[in-house]
């Protein structure tokens, strides 16, 4: 199958056909023009977070807290004040200039995905900054709506002087003959295989392009990579760093402030082992209270910048607040 046309039938089967198509059609189409971004400094780094659009979840527990009673579910949702319906995950994305390198983490879902995302170039345009500008992208890990942005409709490279980077486990799992998600709770088998060809197909299509990182190694004088798997095999956090100054990209570590903070071990169905997720979230989020480390995520509200506190047998999500927008 095309490429093009294996990505659309990803998003209509599954991870872009969580709302009715009429309601995703129905979208105004002025909403999607609204595209904010936010800037802000990092010692001596220039950072800058756009938005890719977002992603709606429903039924809740098709993809969270699947083993959890329903009762305590709806209860933490309704005393969040949060619809019991529905999951609406962000799609941040964070830009870092340093000089005259301007480095990307994750690409966004692409235009597989319908109208609601697939904004990144146009968000990049509206903050000042040319697909043509991005020298480096960083790959957290090689799902869908992370790797969807790389090309275009017409198979053209949507950033075309960058250099793509990601963990090489990231790369082995992908490419191998068989991966393994006997670990994981995601029950739509058709989407999974869709998911495998057109992941090879977009890995495989970057050519020289790709260059693969291993654990705790340190690119472009400003970026550290830490692996946390379990969301994938790969999966990896960035620490970007300037002198004393750091933020740590926690990429899927999180889907839902509300529901993962308090309760790590509820998890998440998009993850490819979750046990190992689930015991990789807890550890990284008792690092994260116990440094008070900045974090930027890929999926929580906007613009996903917060911290990480310790609040009784589990965590909370303390959101960055701003006196006005940009």
């Amino acid at each position: 199958m095309e490429r093009r046309t294996l990505i659309k039938s990803i998003a209509i089967m599954g991870l872009g056909a969580t709302l009715p198509l009429r309601t995703l059609l129905a979208r105004s189409a002025a909403a999607a023009n609204k595209r904010p971004y936010h800037r802000f400094q990092l010692g001596d780094l220039e950072m800058t977070v756009v938005t890719d659009g977002h992603i709606v979840m429903s039924p809740v527990q098709d993809h969270f807290a699947q083993d959890v009673p329903a009762a305590a579910v709806t209860k933490l949702l309704q005393d969040s004040f949060r619809s019991v319906k529905s999951v609406d995950l962000g799609m941040n994305m964070l830009l870092v200039r340093k000089e005259k390198e301007v480095i990307l983490i994750d690409t966004g879902a692409g235009f597989g995905f319908g109208p609601d995302s697939g904004w990144l170039p146009l968000s990049l345009k509206d903050a000042g900054i040319s697909t043509d500008e991005v020298t480096k992208i960083v790959i957290t890990h090689a799902h869908p709506d992370h790797i969807g942005g790389l090309f275009s409709k017409d198979g053209q490279l949507v950033f075309p002087q960058a250099q793509v980077y990601m963990s090489a486990t990231e790369h082995r799992f992908w490419m191998s003959d068989k991966p393994d998600f006997s670990k994981s709770k995601f029950s739509n088998k058709a989407l999974l295989a869709k998911i495998l060809v057109s992941t090879k197909q977009t890995l495989t299509a970057l050519k020289d392009r790709l260059h693969f990182f291993d654990d705790k190694e340190t690119l472009f004088g400003c970026v550290r990579l830490q692996a946390a798997p379990g969301h994938t095999p790969g999966h990896t956090l960035v620490r970007v760093f300037s002198g004393n100054e750091e933020i740590v990209h926690i990429a899927d570590l999180i889907h839902s402030d509300v529901l993962l903070f308090p309760h790590p071990e509820w998890g998440f169905d998009g993850d490819t082992d979750f046990t190992l997720a689930a015991t990789t979230r807890r550890t990284v989020l008792e690092s994260l209270a116990k440094d008070r480390t900045m974090v930027f995520s890929y999926h929580l509200p906007w613009p996903g910048i917060g911290h990480v506190t310790k609040k009784d047998d589990g965590f909370a999500w303390i959101a960055e607040t701003y006196a006005f927008p940009d």
